[in-house]
């Protein structure tokens, strides 16, 4: 009975990490370059006891969260520094941590005129931070990432990819990291004054979390079962046997 109770509550702390995977999804819906994830569940078979009294059990542990690197729509932006990669493409952005990557093309000009995103962090082209001057104007990207102005050819975008997606940390909202060198990335192109938007499906994550709740409340029903079931037997065998 009390592996019964140990199994539902193991699945249980499952449900309740999935359910603040899910509320972080929509939570970030219109988080551009934002990667939705995925709970990945496992099983976790407990050991036989020496003395042979017990049977394998099934546990349930959340192992990682999966992300789906699926391109999200594109949203024209109207701001000339914002810019969306099409296709298998990273941009390179300078941290206090080191070098991370995004696909959040939100970026703007700080006090310096440097390039940075929404979160501060400097954009890096091929030649490192990217400042424009208060003279300049006309800025263009370019489709390659070229960025030109009116005093002429700047910089380009530093645009990487990986071998395996998969393997990305994520760090924050929608920063990642990796132990994998960044190749430069071919077959894509970079649009200006554009945003490629979250790839949350706020349907399908609505309807996880409604499955998510139910399977919550169904455990705990028969969690609740289990320890009326409990109550009783300890009673009865704590009851003494009349005369």
């Amino acid at each position: 009975m009390e592996n019964a109770l140990l199994i539902g509550l193991s699945r249980q702390t499952a449900l309740k990490r999935q359910m603040d995977v899910i509320a972080n999804n929509l939570a970030n819906m219109n988080t551009a370059g934002y990667k939705a994830g995925t709970l990945q569940f496992e099983e976790y078979l407990m050991p036989v006891s020496r003395i042979g009294q017990d049977n394998s059990l099934s546990y349930v542990i959340d192992g990682a969260i999966y992300r789906s690197f699926q391109e999200g729509a594109f949203e024209t932006s109207g701001n000339e520094f914002d810019v969306a990669i099409s296709g298998d493409g990273w941009l390179v952005v300078e941290t206090p941590d080191g070098e991370r990557y995004t696909r959040n093309g939100q970026l703007k000009l700080d006090a310096e005129g440097q390039l940075v995103t929404a979160a501060g962090y400097p954009v890096l082209g091929e030649g490192g931070p990217i400042t424009f001057g208060p003279d300049e104007s006309a800025i263009v990207i370019a489709k390659d990432g070229t960025i030109s102005t009116s005093q002429g050819t700047k910089d380009r975008l530093r645009v990487v990819q990986f071998q395996n997606n998969a393997a990305l940390r994520n760090e924050g909202e929608t920063l990642f990291s990796t132990t994998q060198l960044p190749e430069v990335a071919e077959d894509v192109r970079i649009l200006q004054g554009v945003v490629e938007k979250s790839n949350v499906q706020p349907i399908a994550e609505l309807t996880r979390m409604i499955e998510t709740v139910r399977a919550y409340t169904t455990i705990s029903q028969i969690l609740s079962r289990e320890q009326d079931l409990r109550r009783q037997a300890i009673e009865k065998l704590g009851t003494p046997p009349r005369n």
